[in-house]
């Protein structure tokens, strides 16, 4: 139950180096047993050749997208658990989060198992009706959204008293102690991942949270929400240019075919980092971060791949 989880988060990872590395062995295999000399014979070019070999590059860089939106997403709870408490009954420490209406929620201690919050503690931002204020609780516990006007929220147990006027938007009190918080975002999975829950978010989720009135993360969203688009189009522009770089010489050693592998793989991962790093910073636009590495190995690749002897 923990190890599982691990297998498609490794594949998100690596999938266009896995990619990249069995299209050049595959051209470089075929180059190392002569298969390239009777279809060239026959008329054959070489880049129809190889165009098999860049369909199912295509089709192994197409399941990285299918992974990080179908898969990944269902077992964000399981890649967030800790490995000696896999059922979730243990103390977790909470790194916190913000609601899209602004409120920061945080806690001493959280459960997994039951979504349950220790020493709650909810900060309403200035733009409240009753400004910034801070509502505490004893406990409180995540209601999933259903039919029911208490859900899709929190509902606290021994809330701190006095308690806040005008009452803050979405707070609602029921009695002596108890209270409903409703939130749009902030369940007990977003609150105990932290400020980073997003990346395990598909990208239609990504859209709707960037539609949303609050600002905070908003540039590193953005940022990764247009790098899950350009990422199929350069995954497979880094298997056309390395296939492109093996058939310039037609006698490179396989090991050597693997050392090209290993460095455009190694600048691949310095560019699409480093291009994220400076779009996270607001040194560039979203977007520009996302489609810098597309303009630089567009034509590279392109160049490579039109240089190949046929």
């Amino acid at each position: 139950n923990y190890y599982w989880p691990r297998v498609p988060q490794l594949f998100d990872l690596m999938a266009e180096p896995i990619a990249l590395l069995a299209a050049t062995f595959t051209v470089s295999w075929m180059q190392r047993n002569n298969e390239f000399l009777p279809q060239l014979s026959a008329g054959i070019p070489t880049r129809r050749v190889v165009r098999p070999v860049l369909f199912a590059g295509a089709v192994a860089v197409a399941l990285a997208p299918l992974n990080t939106e179908l898969v990944i997403p269902e077992i964000a709870d399981e890649l967030m658990a800790s490995r000696d408490d896999p059922e979730g009954a243990k103390a977790q420490l909470l790194m916190g989060a913000y609601d899209t209406s602004g409120v920061h929620i945080e806690g001493l201690a959280g459960y997994r198992k039951d979504r349950r919050v220790d020493r709650f503690c909810a900060t309403f931002p200035e733009s409240s009706p009753s400004g910034m204020v801070h509502v505490t609780a004893e406990e409180a516990v995540y209601i999933p959204p259903g039919d029911d006007p208490l859900t899709g929220g929190w509902m606290l147990t021994g809330v701190g008293e006095p308690v806040p006027y005008p009452l803050p938007t979405n707070f609602t009190v029921l009695g002596t102690g108890r209270a409903f918080l409703k939130t749009d975002t902030a369940d007990y999975d977003t609150v105990r991942r932290g400020g980073t829950w997003y990346i395990y978010a598909s990208t239609v989720r990504l859209r709707e949270l960037l539609g949303a009135d609050d600002t905070r993360r908003q540039t590193k969203m953005a940022v990764l929400f247009h790098t899950r688009i350009t990422r199929p189009v350069i995954g497979m522009l880094l298997v056309l240019l390395g296939v492109s770089v093996i058939l310039w010489n037609p006698d490179r050693h396989i090991a050597l075919g693997a050392g090209l592998c290993m460095g455009l793989g190694t600048g691949y991962y310095a560019c699409v980092i480093g291009c994220t790093a400076i779009g996270n910073s607001a040194l560039v636009s979203p977007a520009l971060a996302a489609w810098i590495p597309v303009m630089i190995y567009g034509p590279l690749a392109f160049v490579a791949f039109d240089m190949v002897h046929t």
